[in-house]
Formats: C-alpha cells, sequence, structure tokens
C-alpha cells in the first residue's frame, strides 16, 4: 500500500487511494469503526471523500486508535501542561512515517543532503515522545554534514555556526521553535543569504503569544531574510504541511485538508470558506487517516490552506501555529 500511497499523480488517484484506506480503517480499526457506526455510515454508502467520517482528534487521548495487530515500535506523545491528558499516537510501521517527512520535505525544498540542519528546539528535547525530534534527528543524520545538529541553549554557538557557514556559502534549514528563534535574535543579528529559517509555532508559556505576522516581521528583521517559512504538523499525523512564507501552506500528495461547519461538524464546507480543518493523512494507514483537529482555518483552490484559530475549548498545543 506504501508504493500507492506515495505514488499519487492525480485527484483521481487520491480519491482511489483514499476510498480504499477508508474500507481498511472501517474494517480493522475498532475505535473509527465504533464512530462510524454511530453514524450510520458504512463504506458501501460511500462514493466521495467528502461523505468520508473524520475521527475528532481528541480519541487520541483517550483510546488506542489502530488499524494495526502488528506491535507498536513507537509512541509519541503531545505536549502537554502538569496534570493535562496528552495524546498518543501509536506507530507500529515507522517506515510509514520516514517515507512521508523525507518525500515531503524532497517534495518542497528537494534533498536533505543539499544542507546542513540547524536545530533550536529545546522544548521538545526537553521531554521524551516528540515524533518532530525523530523527524528532525533523521534528517540531521541523512544531511550527512558534521555541522548539522541540534542546539539547546547554547545560542552563542549556534550564531556563530549560522555565521560560518553562511561565509562558506553552504545551504542551511534553521528550524526552531517561535521563543527560542526570538531568543537568539535578541542577542545576536544576522544578515543571512542561504539560511531558510522554519518556525514551528509555540510559545509555551516561555513569551507573551504574538500573532503569526507580527512573530514573522520580527524574525525577518533578526535574520535578515525575506520569508519565514513553518511547517504544519502534529503528534497524530505522519505528515506536514510546509509553507514558506505569509502562513500559506501547502499538502504533500498524499495529504489533504478540508472545512468543517463549526456548528455541525458532519457538514463539509466549500473551497474557500473559514472553518474547522479535516486532515486526510494517507501515510496514516495504520492508525486513522481522517481527523478532525481542532483548527480553524480555510482551504484554497488551488489546495493550499491557512490555520486562522482554534476552537476557544481546546488545548494550547506546541506544534500548531499561533492565533492569527
Amino acid at each position: 500500500m506504501q508504493n500507492k500511497v506515495f505514488n499519487i499523480q492525480s485527484e483521481e488517484d487520491f480519491k482511489e487511494v483514499t476510498l480504499d484506506v477508508f474500507k481498511h480503517q472501517f474494517t480493522n480499526n475498532r475505535v473509527y469503526r465504533s464512530f462510524c457506526d454511530l453514524l450510520y455510515i458504512h463504506p458501501s454508502d460511500v462514493t466521495k471523500i467528502e461523505e468520508i467520517p473524520f475521527l475528532p482528534i481528541q480519541f487520541f487521548k483517550s483510546r488506542e486508535v489502530l488499524s494495526s495487530k502488528d506491535p507498536i515500535q513507537e509512541t509519541f506523545s503531545s505536549s502537554g501542561t502538569t496534570g493535562s491528558v496528552t495524546s498518543k499516537h501509536f506507530v507500529t510501521d515507522l517506515s510509514w512515517y520516514e517515507k512521508s517527512y523525507l518525500l515531503g520535505f524532497k517534495h518542497f525544498y528537494g534533498d536533505i543532503s543539499d544542507y546542513v540542519v540547524l536545530a533550536l528546539l529545546p522544548n521538545y528535547l526537553e521531554r521524551k515522545g516528540s515524533s518532530l525530534i525523530y523527524m528532525v534527528d533523521d534528517l540531521i543524520k541523512r544531511s550527512g554534514n558534521p555541522e548539522s545538529g541540534f542546539y539547546l541553549n547554547n545560542l552563542s554557538e549556534l550564531a556563530k555556526t549560522l555565521i560560518d557557514l553562511e561565509e562558506k556559502g553552504k545551504k542551511i534549514l534553521l528550524i526552531g521553535v517561535s521563543f527560542a528563534l526570538l531568543d537568539l535574535i535578541e542577542e545576536y543579528q544576522f544578515s543571512l543569504k542561504n539560511t531558510i529559517i522554519m518556525e514551528t509555532g509555540g510559545m509555551k508559556g516561555r513569551r507573551k503569544e504574538l500573532i503569526r505576522a507580527e512573530l514573522h516581521e520580527l524574525l525577518k528583521k533578526g535574520f535578515g531574510v525575506s520569508e519565514i517559512h513553518s511547517e504544519y504538523g502534529m503528534t497524530e499525523l505522519l505528515s506536514q504541511g510546509y509553507s514558506n512564507g505569509n502562513g500559506i501552506f501547502n499538502c504533500p500528495p498524499w495529504m489533504k485538508l478540508l472545512t468543517r461547519d463549526t456548528e455541525d461538524a458532519l457538514s463539509i464546507l466549500p473551497t474557500g470558506k473559514s472553518g474547522g480543518i479535516n486532515v486526510i493523512d494517507l501515510a496514516n494507514y495504520n492508525s486513522c487517516s481522517f481527523i478532525a483537529t481542532q483548527d480553524l482555518g480555510k482551504v484554497y483552490h488551488n489546495g493550499s490552506f491557512e490555520i486562522i484559530g482554534r476552537f476557544d475549548n481546546s488545548d494550547i498545543r506546541g506544534c500548531n501555529l499561533m492565533v492569527l
């Protein structure tokens, strides 16, 4: 099935594979099957993607959302405040995740071996079970560059590395959590020509929350770059969307977003209308590929999307973008 998922070439391919994945998960995922049964929806009645039920993301906090009987290889967990219930994503085959982020990165940015990967992700490094750390650690290794690596609180070392690499003309990807990137530019000023700055969102109580435009203006000025890139991912997914500026994200071919009516969760909205974000992530073959998130956003006719906020009663999550 991996070959089918990661070789989608057209809308028709996507629809065909998506309906196959839906049948597989309806049959093999007890949690998802129960949810579909409550809605009286059966694969024999579903002919369009919009008719597939989207499982509320909260189920990852209380259930084992699995479509496979294979042993669990890795458990990814969300960050949470002390005492809060975290989401758990049980992964039975890590090759799905690895293929997804490697092919996804290649789709948008080219070969990882062309980059020096620098990671400024202190809050993620300080806990276990982060899917973001798993991905970035692997990207660092696969870059094959001895200069690639993680940075925790050693900002002076990171600043020196950035300047040295720039002088050598190396292509650099600096991926960092928002508050740590702000810490870096408060101490050092840069004029970077060969560096992609990619923020993963989240102040996590370390700083006052900023609207995205405000944050990006500060980062652009501090790093001397024209655009700030972003990553849209979460514990419950095995694929990411990427933005190369202005908060407009694109998905790899095996991932698609729809919006749902905020008053009627089962009603899919026309393209261009703001609503709750539903994600189809076909890399989630062994868990659930159809997830109703707690994000609010808008999907455009070309498949790109932006996140414009979160439902009021949602938890604050480190991997999601800030409210506009």
